[in-house]
């Protein structure tokens, strides 16, 4: 028994005919008859009294319309709400985001994707780029922003930013006066950089290491504005990527290009490759590579 008997059962119970059941579902009497049969064998009841031409609902006949009734309309239901996702009016996604990208880039990007789609919800979970990646990766979130590269035998991706590093000084720094700085002359200052679960934090670690020297690293933080409030308050140095340069205040910092080398920054969207997107996750995939453009 499937969806459709049940549905030619209640036709039939709410027309007291056969012949008319048939005439409004558009198929013939005995193909309707026989279903009715064949579920009386199956369960064993009697589901009409048939009365010369007219019928009537048993004691059995009662209790499956009631039950009946339900699962056609929990069936609609369910038909209702799949169309809706496959349309896209409605669904929800959980979204890994650094905390020192997200106010760049996408309170105009949801609000954007929000005027479009009113319907899809939107969770924002703020992590340091190494938890976002791991998260995406357990599943705990859709789709997340992490610094590339990342593993590409379990991530799809699609890069948006791809810049360089500045170095972030006082203005009375030694250095400020300068047009670029050498990555090695920076080995005697004091450090301010993003926490551990920060991928920055370990790409600049590396960086000073290959260029012979081990980073004095005084304090660490999560929030970018911080960290650049702590280079004006003459504690340090930082390293930050061009979009955050764009935020701060040039005033209070003086911000130079960093050569010899230079250390490349790349943002991705990342999501499993072997794990099943909604509609709304694909949506927002096509979405955000369309509008942010697509990097490399």
């Amino acid at each position: 028994m499937d969806i459709r008997h049940l549905q030619y059962f209640l036709e039939v119970a709410r027309l007291r005919s056969f012949t008319k059941a048939a005439e409004m579902l558009y198929i013939t009497q005995p193909t309707i008859s026989k279903t009715i049969r064949n579920m009386e064998d199956e369960w064993g009841v009697t589901l009409f009294h048939r009365q010369g031409r007219g019928i009537e609902l048993t004691d059995a006949g009662r209790i499956m319309y009631q039950q009946a009734q339900q699962m056609v309309e929990a069936f609609q239901r369910v038909s209702d709400e799949l169309e809706d996702l496959m349309n896209l009016k409605r669904g929800h996604l959980r979204i890994g985001l650094p905390p020192m990208i997200g106010s760049s880039f996408f309170p105009e990007v949801i609000g954007q994707f929000h005027h479009k789609y009113p319907q899809i919800t939107i969770q924002l979970i703020e992590d340091g780029a190494k938890k976002v990646e791991a998260d995406v990766e357990s599943g705990q979130t859709d789709i997340g922003v992490a610094v590339l590269p990342v593993n590409e035998e379990v991530f799809h991706y699609y890069s948006f930013i791809q810049e360089n590093l500045l170095l972030l000084l006082h203005p009375s720094h030694r250095l400020a006066g300068r047009d670029s700085v050498s990555l090695v002359e920076l080995a005697d200052e004091p450090f301010v950089l993003f926490r551990e679960d920060f991928t920055l934090h370990d790409r600049i670690i590396r960086e000073c290491i290959g260029a012979g020297f081990e980073p004095h690293v005084v304090y660490e933080s999560s929030q970018w504005d911080l960290i650049s409030g702590m280079v004006a308050a003459n504690l340090g140095i930082a390293l930050l990527p061009e979009t955050i340069c764009r935020e701060i205040d040039a005033s209070r910092v003086t911000i130079l290009p960093l050569d010899n080398p230079s250390i490349p920054w790349q943002l991705g969207m990342v999501w499993r490759k072997d794990r099943y997107l909604s509609f709304a996750a694909r949506e927002w995939i096509s979405f955000t590579r369309s509008l942010l453009g697509e990097k490399g």
